[in-house]
């Protein structure tokens, strides 16, 4: 009742609150009346399928709303069929997070077919939700039709090589994405490969998060992917805990030599050891754009480390450096 009187507020977190279904219902009608609120924060509320079918049927209403986290609401494939089809309709909204609502195959689908209509949406979240190889395929095949979009999350969805090298394929038809977080996906070494390649082609991707998949001792990807950056615009590469080691450190090493358009590199929990340490303090002796890099538990040692110190006294634009847990 207060939403539907306020004239003022613009922002509302209503985050852990149990709300569930009836409480999804109530906001519901409000958002049908509310013409000033802009972001709505629902996280883990447990809204359910049916809470999540109230709040899709006010978003065909609503003409205000730009921001809206349903995060760990159990909307599930319903739920997400049912946002999908008010995507179709709302023309507002630019920010949708669904992490965490087990929204399955079936709901990646439909927001898919969704995103081939809509034309605002610009940052969609769908974290942790089995989307599979088929939700994978799906919105790989959305991504080659829309032009908005420029922030997909879809770390943990088990997209699988298949789902991976989909996605790869749209890169090369996709001219608006520039955030793209394939973490933790099976995507295998094979997948690696095709999402290198479209990355020659891609020149607006700027963000690419590759971390915990199952690239391990793969030295001849690590140099693809070196050459790969020589060409590409990415500024930002997370090779995360996929158990590189030093002869991968050497050649990431030779690409900071040459790359001019890296500004990030997180190479956390990887196997790079005292010798891929001084291998990369060489680097960033003759690098300079980079200026933030991660080798957080890589087990340098004291020679890596010292190697390290003495690129500091050299480099002048690294302003973020984690060796924490290096020994």
């Amino acid at each position: 009742m207060a939403l539907r009187k306020n004239t003022v507020l613009t922002s509302l977190n209503l985050s852990s609150n149990y709300l569930g279904p009836f409480g999804g219902k109530a906001l519901s009608e409000t958002l049908c009346k509310n013409t000033t609120l802009t972001i709505l924060i629902l996280k883990n509320n447990n809204l359910g399928s049916e809470g999540g079918r109230m709040i899709s049927d006010a978003l065909c209403e609503n003409t205000t709303l730009i921001s809206l986290n349903l995060d760990s609401n159990e909307l599930g494939s319903e739920g997400g069929k049912a946002l999908a089809s008010a995507l179709c309709t709302n023309s507002t909204l630019k920010y949708l997070n669904l992490t965490s609502n087990n929204l399955k195959s079936e709901g990646g689908k439909a927001l898919a077919s969704a995103l081939c209509t809509n034309s605002t949406l610009k940052d969609l979240n769908l974290t942790n939700n089995n989307l599979e190889s088929g939700g994978g395929k799906a919105l790989a095949s959305a991504l080659c039709v829309n032009i908005t979009l420029i922030s997909l999350n879809l770390e943990s969805n088990n997209l699988g090589s298949e789902g991976g090298k989909a996605l790869a394929y749209a890169l090369y038809n996709n001219s608006s994405v520039t955030f793209l977080n394939l973490r933790s996906n099976n995507l295998e070494l094979n997948c690696g490969y095709a999402l290198v390649e479209a990355l020659c082609k891609n020149n607006t991707l700027k963000n690419l998060d590759l971390r915990d998949n199952d690239f391990r001792g793969k030295e001849a990807f690590v140099e693809t992917v070196v050459d790969t950056l020589c060409k590409n615009t990415l500024t930002s590469l997370d090779l995360r805990s996929n158990g590189l080691g030093s002869k991968e450190g050497k050649v990431l090493a030779d690409v900071l030599c040459k790359v001019t358009t890296l500004t990030s590199l997180d190479l956390y929990d990887n196997k790079l050891g005292s010798e891929g340490g001084k291998a990369l303090a060489v680097a960033l002796c003759k690098n300079s754009t980079l200026t933030s890099l991660n080798l957080q538990k890589n087990e340098l040692g004291s020679d890596g480390g010292k190697a390290l110190a003495d690129a500091l006294c050299r480099n002048s634009t690294l302003s973020f450096l984690d060796l924490e847990n290096n020994n």
